[in-house]
């Protein structure tokens, strides 16, 4: 289980130091891949089959469809962590997600995000403002 929320740094080679709780969890690999919400998805290697079983199982012809099962694939990378807990995100992914220096990395149960900070700061603003009684909470039955 990945909870919390945790700020690190990107180095200039792309490497992000994983959060020493989260290593064990990821230890025999995981995939990167976008986020929906401009962010990145780091799934460790079982929870991406999960995952996977799930899209491949879309209909192929249905457009929306295929175009979620490119959305996933095309840009996930699969990464062993080296030594010192960090991975290499691609260039494409950092871009995608606008992650230069600084990130915040946030456990999310069996995945974990890592955001840009100022979109965090603004995606939490956004949950936070949400009422108990708001449509949102009530589409999802909370």
């Amino acid at each position: 289980m990945f909870l919390g929320e945790y700020v690190h740094t990107i180095d200039e080679k792309g490497r992000l130091a994983v959060p020493a709780r989260f290593r064990a969890g990821l230890a025999a690999g995981l995939v990167v891949t976008r986020g929906l919400d401009r962010c990145l998805a780091i799934y460790p290697i079982e929870e991406w089959k999960r995952l996977a079983e799930q899209v491949s199982a879309l209909p192929m012809t249905d457009r929306r469809a295929r175009a979620f099962r490119r959305l996933v694939f095309a840009n996930a990378s699969d990464v062993i962590p080296d030594r010192q807990g960090r991975i290499l995100i691609p260039p494409r992914l950092r871009e995608y997600a606008g992650l230069d220096g600084e990130v915040v990395i946030t456990g999310i149960d069996t995945y974990i995000e890592v955001w840009n900070p100022q979109a965090w700061s603004e995606e939490r603003e956004r949950v936070e403002g949400f009422d108990s009684n708001d449509e949102a909470w009530a589409a999802l039955g909370i």
